[in-house]
């Protein structure tokens, strides 16, 4: 599996898009997978907080509710409608149009505690080892 050189993730499977202090973040192709099929998806409001580390909103697949954890901290400044009409954008754009919310950080220094594709990668394979 290859995820995108432009994205930043976490350990939690979600990926971060940075522009300046906005980030606009989303779960990993690898969630996705694992998740199977994606039912519904109940993210935070506009103007909630969140802190990286925490949920942002909870995801519901045919194998169960999953919460979707941050991995950056601010206000959140947009959220995907469009996943209220259409969850499956998920299962078939987890990278472009299957965004989930837009977040202004209010750290950036947050983001080291992240990881590359490569890094990403690397930790995927090693958690399916451990499967």
């Amino acid at each position: 599996m290859s995820f995108p050189n432009d994205l930043i993730y976490s350990s939690e499977h979600t990926w971060v898009r940075v522009d300046g202090d906005i980030a606009t973040v989303g779960i990993t192709g690898y969630a996705q997978d694992k998740l199977d099929e994606i039912l519904s998806v109940e993210l935070f409001p506009i103007d909630s907080s969140v802190e990286q580390g925490e949920p942002f909103g909870v995801i519901e697949s045919v194998k169960g509710a999953t919460e979707l954890i941050s991995p950056v901290s601010g206000d959140i400044v947009s959220v995907n409608e469009d996943l209220a009409d259409d969850v499956g954008i998920l299962n078939s754009d987890a990278y472009d149009t299957g965004w989930m919310i837009v977040v202004e950080m209010s750290d950036v220094g947050e983001l080291d505690n992240l990881m590359d594709a490569e890094t990403y990668t690397d930790y995927v394979e090693a958690n399916e080892e451990d499967d």
